[in-house]
């Protein structure tokens, strides 16, 4: 039989009888910003060490009407890009006096199901990252005074607001560069076709292949992961017309695509084939890729989407803003390079159009 005693929890009420001071003192020694004299807060620290005490900050919660939590909703964590983003939502919640509570949903899908589950823990906000929450939901979140924004996807719904990188305009910069490079068959490889990354990535490329006279593109679809995506490639590159030019939704997939080209079909890159990705992620950084690629300004995207939570809650209104954050074109190897607007900035090679 255990003979092992079983402590109870230790209450700020007995921490305030050891140390001596009121209750509310212990709760403002507890509480980031509070004003106590430095002999106070002492006072009670050292009871609360001698007791054990830690505060039950769901309970605090209770009373103050906040959990200091932000629920993060994310579909899949295969992208490199989505962990990049946790780590960086993690540091600035934090500096904020906040948590990030994690919840995983399914791939551009509704984040419905698992809204019942968020909701239990009283969260103070909602980031949605590469996935959604259907219209009735949103209103539902806006009436509970609990502000929403989603993520590298843009939406137009009242309630919600959103944080992307200008998808359209690098869709567009992707053709411009690889039309100056002397191509002459393009190719594409989509994420989900519904998202509206994938959306506005081919709508600009196709836009600005069109205004030079190209208006057939062979599509394939990678569905953001990796077997599609090496499918995909597989199907485009058996073509006897395929493309001299591959602009890939992400570099996830690109990273797969390249590995076919030159492992499956014994081609060249970027003599044989050019391939350009999205993101920026750190594998396309790497030596044995080293992919040109559309970046994702990740860190003032993260910003700015901590900036829209701390004002909405604060404030207590829903507003729904939508910002759109401009990225470069970084380039690297896997394309051929363009005999001007190519610049360096901060040791990287970029591309900016002539014009522009």
């Amino acid at each position: 039989m255990d003979g092992g005693v079983k402590k109870t929890g230790v209450t700020s009420s007995e921490v305030a009888k050891r140390a001596g001071v009121s209750q509310s003192a212990v709760s403002r020694t507890f509480t980031p910003g509070a004003s106590i004299s430095p002999t106070m807060r002492a006072k009670v620290m050292a009871a609360a060490r001698e007791l054990g005490y830690r505060p039950n900050a769901l309970a605090r919660s209770l009373i103050t009407n906040r959990s200091r939590i932000i629920a993060v909703v994310m579909a899949y964590l295969e992208n490199l890009f989505y962990p990049d983003v946790l780590e960086e939502l993690g540091r600035l919640l934090v500096r904020e006096n906040y948590r990030l509570l994690l919840f995983t949903g399914s791939l551009d899908r509704d984040s419905d199901p698992v809204f019942d589950q968020l909701m239990q823990y009283r969260v103070d906000g909602i980031i949605l990252a590469s996935t959604s929450l259907s219209s009735e939901l949103s209103e539902e979140c806006a009436a509970a005074g609990i502000p929403v924004v989603l993520f590298n996807r843009t939406t137009e719904r009242d309630a919600v607001s959103s944080v992307t990188a200008h998808n359209l305009e690098g869709g567009r910069l992707v053709a411009e560069f690889l039309l100056a490079g002397g191509h002459e068959r393009f190719g594409y490889i989509s994420g989900i076709e519904s998202s509206s990354t994938n959306r506005d990535r081919l709508a600009g490329y196709r836009e600005a292949l069109a205004r030079a006279g190209h208006a057939d593109i062979v599509i394939g679809t990678g569905n953001y992961e990796r077997a599609g995506a090496e499918a995909a490639a597989r199907e485009i590159l058996s073509r006897p017309d395929r493309p001299d030019a591959l602009f890939v939704a992400n570099d996830h997939m690109a990273v797969a695509v390249m590995d076919v080209a030159r492992y499956e079909f014994g081609l060249s890159i970027p003599d044989d084939l050019s391939i350009v990705g999205y993101d920026d992620v750190g594998p396309a950084r790497w030596s044995a890729y080293d992919i040109t690629t559309m970046s994702q300004p990740l860190e003032r995207m993260v910003e700015t989407t901590v900036e829209l939570l701390m004002e909405q809650i604060a404030s207590g209104r829903i507003v729904a803003e939508h910002r759109i954050l401009r990225g470069e074109l970084m380039v690297r190897s896997s394309a051929r390079l363009p005999a001007s607007g190519i610049v360096e900035a901060d040791g990287r090679r970029i591309y900016r159009p002539p014009q522009s």
